[in-house]
């Protein structure tokens, strides 16, 4: 049996880093999914690490589409799809010359703008609400598959596009689940064919895997009880989250 299988440490850090991504799942902020692998991190590779959170957020996704099922729109699963497909494809072509930190500064520069224009238009009384284009709508898609891919970091770029389109929570959480879903199904082809999976990271993943469907629960119930009112403020504020920690990860990672 692998060493880290024994070692309390790396449950100390899986069981928080399980719990966080869970919530996340639920709906409850892309912020707390962007702390696990790096939780996980601390006594693993971060590549070991999102291997064995990959199999765990199947489960997960598959909780979240059973709790929000009927609960999403089509309009923009059909929009963003195809081009997180295209997304996927690419960032599993590059993957030997595209580098993690790179790709995790451009995304927090990305989140830290998209949340200033929405800081700015609150403070000046103004209320942008989008509505659906499917040039844009592909184009934050395509990205979404890439960042997800490359640096699990897909939600940004979803929320780029969709934030702006105000719809209900309960909406607006049912879409992402099953567009997270379908993007992380699809990632099982290429992680499997670039070796990412081993008998321990496996394993460690199935001992964790009871943990998933808790978690995720939590923040399902969290999130059917928020108003717009709440749930939208709140979200950007995960977004401000996520783009100061990507940030300094691209920076640690690129200079350091």
């Amino acid at each position: 049996m692998s060493p880290i299988l024994t070692d309390p440490l790396f449950y100390a850090a899986a069981i928080p880093a399980v719990v966080l991504v869970g919530m996340s799942k639920g709906g409850f902020g892309g912020a707390m999914a962007l702390l696990g692998v790096p939780l996980l991190a601390f006594i693993v590779s971060p590549v070991q690490a999102a291997a064995i959170l990959l199999p765990i957020l199947i489960v997960m996704d598959m909780v979240s589409l059973w709790a929000w099922r009927g609960v999403f729109d089509r309009r923009t699963l059909a929009i963003m799809l195809p081009g997180a497909m295209l997304g996927i494809a690419v960032g599993w072509w590059t993957a030997a010359v595209v580098t993690e930190g790179h790709v995790r500064l451009i995304v927090g520069i990305i989140a830290l703008l998209f949340f200033l224009r929405w800081a700015t238009d609150k403070l000046g009384g103004l209320e942008r609400i989008g509505s659906h284009n499917r040039v844009v709508g592909a184009f934050w898609g395509a990205v979404a598959g890439f960042t997800s891919f490359v640096a699990h970091a897909g939600g940004p770029p979803y929320q780029v596009y969709t934030l702006q389109l105000k719809q209900d929570p309960k909406l607006f959480t049912g879409t992402s689940v099953i567009f997270f879903a379908v993007v992380n199904a699809v990632k099982l082809i290429p992680y499997f064919a670039l070796g990412q999976f081993d008998a321990t990271n496996l394993t460690a993943s199935f001992i964790l895997m009871p943990l998933a469907p808790l978690a995720t629960l939590a923040g399902v119930w969290i999130i059917k009880r928020m108003r717009p009112q709440t749930f939208y403020p709140f979200m950007y504020a995960m977004v401000l989250i996520v783009a100061v920690k990507l940030i300094h990860d691209g920076v640690v990672s690129i200079w350091f």
